[in-house]
């Protein structure tokens, strides 16, 4: 298994000869990238954004409450979180905290280009993280 740490540069486009365009994400690299990893399919871990302390109408996609009828401070807020009998929050009751700055791991992502000169791989479609964020590339099918 090889595995190649990069980091994320910025999203572009790749047009091929048949008139298609396809996005891609450039990665910057200190390695040498070899030939032998273009058109493979590989593994990606990395970081998603972190988007700090969030509600749970962001972080859990909640409708939230009536804006009308008396509700002038609620139309944000969460709702009930339970009964009384338990006297207690479940464990894993949506509510709101910190969001985001999780290992994410994305397989079968193709390298389309290879860049020798600037040390840049170009991966097919989006890739977790800002710009600068450590990303790992890992390849099945080839050796160390």
């Amino acid at each position: 298994m090889l595995k190649i740490e990069a980091l994320k540069m910025n999203m572009s486009q790749v047009f091929l000869s048949d008139g298609k365009v396809i996005p891609v994400t450039i990665l910057k690299t200190e390695a040498e990238v070899n030939d032998e990893i273009l058109d493979q399919s590989a593994k990606l871990v990395s970081y998603s954004k972190g988007k700090g302390f969030t509600g749970v109408m962001k972080k859990w996609n909640f409708s939230g409450q009536q804006a009308t009828r008396g509700q002038s401070d609620r139309p944000r807020a969460a709702g009930s979180i339970g009964a009384q009998t338990p006297g207690r929050v479940f464990l894993g009751k949506k509510m709101a905290g910190r969001h985001g700055n999780k290992k994410v791991t994305l397989k079968n992502l193709r390298v389309l280009e290879i860049n020798k000169d600037l040390k840049t791989i170009s991966i097919h479609g989006p890739v977790p993280g800002s710009r600068n964020t450590k990303v790992e590339l890992y390849f099945e099918s080839l050796g160390n």
